[in-house]
C-alpha cells in the first residue's frame, strides 16, 4: 500500500527535475526521512541537481516522522518547530540544517 507521503516525494522529485540546481546551491545539504510507517528516503541537495531515492544513505541531518505528519507539514498545515517541540519529528544529525528544510519543501513541492 502506498503511503500518503509518496505524492510530497513525488511533487519533490519534480521540483528537483525544473530547479535542482537553485535549490541545491541554496541548501547544500543531504538529508534523509525515515517515514515511521516504512519508508526512507535520501534527498541529496549537495551534489549536482540534486536527487531522490527511496532507500537508505548518508545524510547530514535525519528526519524521522509519520506519514501523516509530514504530509501535513508539507502542505503548510503542520509547523515543523512545533511538530519538533512535540514529539512528532526526530532530528538527528545537523539541527541547523533541518530548519532549511522548511523552505526547501516549499520550493520544490509547489
Amino acid at each position: 500500500m502506498g503511503l500518503k507521503s509518496d505524492a510530497v516525494f513525488a511533487k519533490i522529485q519534480a521540483g528537483l527535475e525544473s530547479q535542482g540546481a537553485e535549490v541545491v546551491k541554496k541548501t547544500n545539504a543531504i538529508f534523509a526521512f525515515k517515514i515511521k510507517e516504512g519508508k526512507n528516503w535520501v534527498l541529496d541537495l549537495k551534489n549536482g541537481s540534486g536527487s531522490l531515492k527511496e532507500g537508505e544513505g548518508k545524510a547530514d541531518a535525519t528526519i524521522t516522522i509519520s506519514d501523516e505528519d509530514f504530509v501535513a507539514m508539507a502542505d503548510g498545515k503542520l509547523n515543523g518547530m512545533q511538530a519538533f517541540m512535540g514529539g512528532k519529528l526526530k532530528i538527528s544529525g545537523n539541527m541547523m540544517l533541518a530548519q532549511k528544510l522548511g523552505s526547501v519543501l516549499e520550493s520544490v513541492g509547489k
